[in-house]
């Protein structure tokens, strides 16, 4: 079974956590909702600090189990702190690889990633071990961002230069921030044949909404994982970095200011 390859790009600075941890199943998993009920057996891929996580043990109830595991060890005890502060007992965190999950065939009846199909080296590949240790008939869902279909408005070229230079580092990393339009074409590779596709956006529109959006981006410019690959490896210089990171901020200071990031999302059955 093949291991990872790429490298996540954003790494678990505080301003990364400060967009992980905002995420619930509401704003993230509302295409997989419908398809949970109490006693299910589910597994989290890519779980972060474990707000999804959280909201899919408390979805399935006692009756029912959820795993989180992450490739970032690390991250793990910030995962088992969001259950406890929930008292929730039926969730358990653990390090994995998704390219070779070590769990046996069929021993989950979900198997949910969100934002990982972007970061991993073969998405195809771990779509189909996903495969592997869902039940037959069971649910495999993901969904991902698409990084060249965000769009804001007022228009502003140093953004744009973003945009340009996130995906260039990404893609240097061994992931494909296009992702979200690429998950129903990664799903029938990986065998697949019966897929529902659906999309959905988050959307920052209030000055509050904005300054929240603008302000973690314009940290993670300068002071991430990402901001280090991004001069390490000759993408950008800091000088440039703080530019792109001036230019978040004022342009999130805008009365009509507005961000739109599109995510693709599939539902496949096992």
């Amino acid at each position: 079974m093949p291991e990872e390859t790429a490298t996540y790009t954003h790494g678990h600075h505080e301003s990364v956590l400060r967009s992980h941890t905002w995420r619930t199943a509401a704003n993230s998993a509302a295409y997989l909702l419908p398809h949970l009920r109490p006693g299910l057996r589910v597994l989290d891929v890519g779980c972060g600090p474990g707000t999804i996580t959280a909201d899919l043990a408390a979805l399935v109830g006692p009756a029912g189990h959820v795993t989180g595991v992450d490739s970032a060890p690390a991250i793990l005890d910030r995962a088992r702190a969001t259950a406890a502060e929930r008292g929730l007992t039926n969730a358990d965190f653990a390090a994995a690889d998704v390219h070779a999950l070590d769990f046996p065939d069929g021993a989950f009846d979900v198997v949910h990633a969100h934002q990982v199909l972007q970061h991993v080296g073969d998405p195809v590949t771990a779509l189909r071990e996903m495969r592997r240790v869902c039940r037959p008939g069971g649910i495999v869902a993901a969904r991902d961002s698409d990084y060249r279909a965000m769009t804001w408005y007022p228009e502003h070229p140093v953004l744009d230069a973003w945009s340009a230079l996130y995906r260039r580092v990404a893609r240097a990393n061994g992931g494909e921030p296009d992702a979200g339009r690429r998950l129903r074409s990664w799903a029938l590779r990986a065998g697949f044949t019966d897929v529902t596709s659906s999309a959905a956006t988050w959307c920052y529109a209030t000055p509050e909404e904005l300054s929240w959006w603008t302000g973690l981006w314009a940290d993670r410019t300068v002071a991430s994982s990402y901001a280090a690959r991004a001069t390490g490896d000759g993408h950008a210089t800091e000088a440039q970095l703080q530019e792109i990171a001036r230019a978040w901020r004022a342009w999130g200071a805008q009365e009509d200011a507005w961000f739109m990031v599109p995510h693709g999302e599939i539902l496949c059955r096992a």
